[in-house]
């Protein structure tokens, strides 16, 4: 397999079947194999397919194609059987014999004797459609691919006859020389060839070492059978149709797997990676097999693109073949779209093996006249430089070098490898070019720019020369003067450092691709690949060692998670199962370690956003100042507990202040027990209010302790849930809700435990944000108060004008509480809460001692408290989140109207719930698919979780100055997924 073999005549290889008589097919069915039912042609590319539908069961009718011999089709049963044997979970289609005792029975057509062969029929559903595949589902045709090579290792190598030469990969070659020149689409078909021969090239070299068995040659999305998990994504279960089995490379066997993932709806060349390493962990990959991998992914899209156009030419009534067409030409254009050199660096990576070129580059300096090292301006995620959205702008990068040479720097420089923040995109589901494959260099004057090395230069550009020589080529733009092209001694001057935008500024780019003008900027999921194929030219300007602090592709932080779990508590969980590095955040944006963009959909503890200046210059002055404890007077204290109770009915005057809003649940409680002289609590169910040890009582919630409700202490008495949309009564029945918990608290005080509170979210958060029963708190309220106990609002989540049409959630409801807790958005993520109530449920504490918190009410979180209410009224954020939260909620009720697994759309303002439902009838809960829908927000860079105890509702409680634009993004994305898988 040295070269690429000839091929037999192409009318021999590829004819077209004969119409077939369907009355001829049913009588062969009855006469050779007893069988009698209903045929349904089911589409073949070369053969023709019937599917029997029988009382007793289904089959598949084969019919194979002219060009197929008997004794391929015996050695495709064997197959079939070993396997079974081998692997008895999976779905084969086995043979059944006919009536003489063969496999192989002959159908008379016009032409002649047609082979056939009666299967069974596999169930499942194959997924060569454009819906996205997961990773997991990717995986699964990776593992499925490795189990079958690993199965038919030990079958008797046999050559491959008939048309299944077409399909075997060392033949790709020839297949492709004969065929592309018929194509009508002469443009077409001249990519095809340069890149066949391209990949034959990088193939060749390793062909006589490369194993060779039997292989079944066609383990793909549309012969893989699969049935839905319990997510609903389609788990590999079968496989199906061995017409292309024979001998070829083993691992011609996962690179026909991974050319069919190219063409599903947001696939690139780094979604077939879960397929490697899936298949490389049943049958490991050698160094050989993973050199040759992406060139045969290459030629197996090259094969499929001539091959299906020239079917379609040859049979042009085969509607199977036309409409694969544009899938097969996606593929080719996903396998050509990065080099060849670059996947097979980045497949090394993902099965972690070492580069294969990592020593530093040789040669004299570029700029000759600039000695000493030459700093490095810090772009990335964590630089100190790109604060307050500073990054966003498209001149962040000027600006920065622009200010360290004005501050007297002769040269600054960027760093190779480097994700760079200033390349950050927001608002948009596709991930940035990030990682850097060049550097550039700013400088004070205009400096001459010398050759490092012998060669030949070429010009690319008016400013720009390549230097081509021994080793990888050189790409510099940015220049004044640039020399004519030609053979150049090293050491020669190329040019002077152009000026451009009130800058000096030389680009400089590395590339052992040969030929090929590399990108300036590769995104995080190939940067490993680029990046060797993309060297380091740091040490042509400089003598500097690594840059301390660079962030590369196979940098020790990749690692984090696992430190993660060594050494913080596993129960203290994480979001998504392999959770993105964030480093970084700004207003409803965060960003990953790799410099990716993301839609903060979530995050209701930062209400004003991340990275406010405001909060952030307050907490940096005060910090300067003074920070202490409550005990001490200062104005700050007291500045916030005003402002606190101007926000709320004139009879909460009071504030303690906390650290969380689970102290302050707890503190709520122990207010009540004091006032009251009793400790009975009702609280409602499904609800989270904390983990302190009285706040953990009072909590419900089963996602969040599955124990919740067995475990609870006996002076905790629940009333349902008053879920509207599912609960005990719904829609227009939620009006019992009320009564019946006002009943409850009755029949409490009939039992001699009235209550000393009832504890309630004025808004369901926990069930994804749902509005309590109209006139809900009134009635349970008068119960309570009728009982002596006191009303407790826990704002924690809904509160600070979230509601977007009210500040605080009970207003919604016409009522006053007696006690108001609030946290999470009363710091914007720094630890503050507050307990507001009346002075005489205050000083009713005073019987159980003194309250203290050593942080709550500190100057620091005094000023936080300040600054966080300054924003909400000078930025008008609750203005914002009725506005914004109103379009949103529209443009999600729009989605349901065309997408049935949305049974409702909650909440109000920016305090939001999509409920995912299997039926919207028995409203099962689809919560693993709600789970698998989060983690493909997060690949089209939307963060957001499931909530309430189904854990089938999208938590939506974004930071309050998300912007309609944010919000269109989110709905496009959820559309997205709902459209086109998860």
């Amino acid at each position: 397999m040295g070269s690429s073999p000839a091929l037999p005549a192409l009318g021999w290889l590829v004819r077209p079947m004969p119409p077939i008589d369907e009355a001829a097919a049913a009588a062969l069915l009855a006469e050779r194999f007893g069988v009698r039912g209903v045929l349904r042609d089911l589409g073949s590319q070369q053969d023709r397919n019937y599917r029997v539908r029988t009382a007793t069961g289904d089959y598949v009718l084969k019919i194979a194609n002219p060009a197929s011999g008997p004794d391929a089709l015996r050695t495709q049963c064997a197959a079939v059987d070993h396997l079974a044997d081998a692997l008895p979970g999976l779905r084969l289609p086995r043979a059944h014999r006919g009536a003489d005792g063969e496999v192989v029975q002959w159908l008379t057509a016009e032409d002649g004797d047609l082979a056939c062969r009666l299967l069974d029929y596999v169930p499942g559903e194959p997924i060569m459609d454009s819906r996205h595949l997961a990773p997991p589902v990717v995986a699964g045709l990776g593992e499925l691919a490795g189990c079958i090579a690993a199965a038919l290792a030990d079958l008797a190598v046999v050559e491959q006859p008939g048309p299944g030469r077409l399909w075997d990969l060392s033949c790709a070659p020839a297949v492709i020389e004969a065929l592309a020149p018929r194509l009508p689409d002469r443009a077409r078909a001249d990519r095809v060839l340069a890149a066949s021969r391209a990949a034959w090239a990088l193939v060749r070299p390793y062909a006589q070492a490369l194993p060779v068995q039997v292989i079944h040659g066609d383990v793909t999305d549309n012969n893989v059978v699969c049935e839905p998990g319990p997510d609903g994504r389609p788990m590999p279960a079968g496989v199906i149709d061995f017409g292309d089995l024979g001998a070829g490379w083993t691992v011609a066997e996962l690179a026909v797997t991974c050319t069919s993932v190219l063409h599903h709806h947001g696939a690139g060349p780094a979604s077939v990676l879960p397929a490697v390493q899936a298949f490389h962990a049943v049958r490991p990959l050698g160094d050989e097999e993973l050199a040759v991998l992406w060139p045969l992914i290459v030629l197996r899209a090259g094969v499929l693109a001539v091959n299906g156009q020239h079917d379609a030419l040859l049979d042009p009534g085969n509607a199977y073949a036309s409409a694969a067409l544009d899938r097969e030409w996606a593929m080719f254009e996903a396998a050509v779209s990065v080099p060849a050199e670059v996947m097979t660096a980045q497949l090394r990576h993902a099965l972690g093996r070492p580069p294969v070129r990592t020593a530093p580059v040789p040669g004299h300096r570029l700029l000759p006249a600039l000695s000493g090292d030459v700093p490095a301006l810090d772009l990335s995620v964590h630089s100190d430089d790109l604060h307050a959205g500073r990054w966003l702008d498209p001149h962040a990068q000027r600006a920065l070098a622009a200010d360290a040479l004005a501050a007297g720097r002769v040269a600054v420089r960027t760093r190779h490898g480097e994700f760079r923040l200033t390349r950050t995109a927001v608002d948009t589901p596709d991930a940035p070019a990030t990682c850097a494959l060049g550097v550039e260099a700013y400088l004070a004057e205009p400096l001459e720019v010398r050759a490092p090395w012998a060669g030949t230069i070429t010009r690319h550009a008016a400013d720009g020369l390549t230097l081509t020589g021994d080793g990888p080529d050189l790409v510099l733009d940015g220049l004044d003067g640039a020399c004519e092209p030609g053979p150049v001694e090293a050491g020669r001057p190329l040019g002077t450092v152009a000026r451009r935008d009130g800058a000096h500024v030389l680009s400089v780019q590395l590339s052992r691709l040969s030929g090929i003008r590399p990108p300036r900027f590769a995104p995080a999921e190939l940067a490993a690949g680029w990046t060797e194929s993309c060297p380091d030219p740091t040490s042509l300007l400089t003598d500097a060692d690594t840059d301390a602090g660079e962030v590369r592709p196979d940098a020790p932080g990749t690692r984090l998670l696992e430190r993660r779990d060594r050494s913080f508590a596993t129960v203290q969980e994480h979001y998504f199962a392999a959770p993105p590095r964030i480093e970084r955040g700004w207003r409803q944006y965060l960003v990953d370690a790799e410099g990716r963009g993301y839609l903060d959909m979530l995050n209701n503890v930062t209400i004003l956003g991340h990275g406010h200046p405001a909060l952030s210059d307050a907490v940096h002055q005060q910090w300067q100042r003074l920070n202490t404890n409550s005990r001490f007077h200062y104005a700050s204290v007291v500045e916030l507990s005003e402002r606190l109770t101007e926000l709320l009915p004139a009879d909460l005057d009071t504030v303690f202040l906390v650290n969380s809003g689970s102290e302050a649940v707890d503190l709520a409680l122990r207010l009540a027990w004091a006032a009251t002289g009793r400790q009975d609590v009702v609280a409602v169910e499904e609800a989270y209010h904390g983990w302190t040890y009285a706040s953990d009582a009072v909590s419900t919630s089963v996602a969040d302790n599955p124990n919740a409700l067995s475990s609870r202490p006996s002076w905790v008495h629940t009333v349902a849930a008053p879920n509207s949309y599912r609960g005990r009564h719904r829609g227009a029945e939620s009006w019992r809700y009320g009564p019946e918990a006002a009943d409850r608290i009755a029949r409490l005080v009939q039992q001699g435990t009235p209550p000393a509170a009832f504890l309630c979210e004025p808004y369901y958060g926990n069930a994804g944000g749902m509005a309590l029963p109209d006139g809900y708190l009134k009635q349970v309220y008068e119960a309570t108060r009728a009982a002596g106990g006191l009303c407790i609002a826990d704002e924690v989540q809904v509160g600070y004008g979230r509601l977007g049409s009210h500040f605080w959630g009970f207003e919604q409801q016409g009522v006053v509480p007696d006690i108001v807790t609030v946290a999470k958005a009363m710091g914007n993520g720094h630890p503050l809460g507050a307990v507001i109530t009346r002075r005489e449920i205050a000083d009713a504490y005073r019987t159980q001692g003194y309250f203290f918190s050593s942080a709550g009410g500190s100057p620091v979180s005094s000023v936080v408290g300040l600054a966080v209410l300054d924003a909400l009224r000078d930025e008008e954020l609750q203005a914002n989140a009725r506005d914004v939260g109103r379009h949103l909620k529209d443009r999600l009720l729009e989605l349901a109207e065309r997408h049935p697994l949305i049974g409702a759309v909650h909440g109000s303002g920016l305090y939001l719930g999509v409920e995912f439902v299997r039926d919207r009838t028995t409203l099962e809960p689809a919560r693993e698919e709600t789970a698998a829908i989060c983690e493909r927000l997060r690949e089209l860079g939307v963060i957001v979780q499931p909530t309430s105890d189904r854990q089938c509702v999208l938590k939506i409680k974004p930071p309050l100055c998300l912007s309609r634009k944010s919000a269109d993004l989110f709905v496009a994305a959820l559309d997205d997924v709902l459209t086109h898988g998860w």
